[in-house]
């Protein structure tokens, strides 16, 4: 078994992008090649400073913008594609692609997941009757609902808070994370939602913790030294 051997700690979600865009192009022994991807396993890390959410490296051409549209989409709990193209002006191909029904139903949605027998106001009371409490937590993907998930399936198992010191302090734990696309808009959402439960709850921001069973990265998002910068921000465009 190789040790993973990576850094932890980081200030800011930038800097996370950074160091792991850079490990997935290097010939770390513990990269593995899975499907048509660079993979490791059972990824964990901090981010000491989750407000400091956009993703700024140059290469990535990374949109605000949309990110912050996805949030909203997932604050209005609506899980219809529709709600999405409404507050962005138009609907990225990959929610197009895992939509369903006539309402064009996304199951992925995070917000619906949490607004989901009333989940994330559950979490909020119970840090706010019992600040130890070790039972503040969102479910997402639910293994009893494996038959649904045929065309869309949930990438985040669950989302833990917990408050030390008078802080909020948050865990996200996934089955499967791509570093160009999913972490970066993912990150963007869950420490916005990490700010709102703060807000509800009257304290302040502590460390956000992400982790990931399967965190990659797509061989067409390594870098290529015959290719030009240009065409790696014309990909990432392509979601956006």
């Amino acid at each position: 078994m190789k040790i993973l051997n990576l850094k932890t700690v980081f200030p800011s979600a930038n800097s996370a992008f950074s160091y792991y865009y850079q490990i997935f192009n290097s010939d770390h022994g513990a990269l593995q090649n899975v499907q048509d991807t660079k993979a490791l396993f059972n990824v964990g890390f901090y981010i000491n400073e989750p407000w400091q959410n956009e993703i700024i490296a140059s290469h990535r051409n990374w949109s605000k913008e949309y990110a912050e549209a996805e949030w909203q989409w997932y604050l209005s709990g609506d899980a219809s594609t529709d709600k999405l193209g409404e507050i962005y002006g138009k609907v990225p191909p990959i929610w197009e692609k895992m939509s369903t029904g006539p309402n064009n139903f996304v199951n992925s949605n995070y917000g619906y997941q949490w607004e989901r027998a009333h989940q994330l106001d559950k979490v909020v009371q119970q840090l706010k009757d019992d600040p130890t409490t070790r039972k503040a937590a969102l479910s997402i993907y639910d293994g009893k609902e494996i038959h649904i998930y045929r065309k869309d399936t949930p990438c985040t198992y669950a989302i833990q808070f917990t408050i030390l010191n008078n802080e909020l302090n948050m865990s996200v734990y996934m089955r499967s994370n791509d570093l160009w696309f999913g972490f970066c808009n993912d990150q963007y959402c869950f420490s916005e939602l990490q700010k709102v439960v703060a807000e509800r709850l009257s304290i302040e921001i502590g460390w956000y913790y992400h982790h990931a069973h399967n965190f990659h990265l797509y061989e067409r998002h390594l870098l290529n030294e015959n290719k030009e910068d240009g065409m790696l921000q014309k990909r990432a465009n392509s979601y956006e």
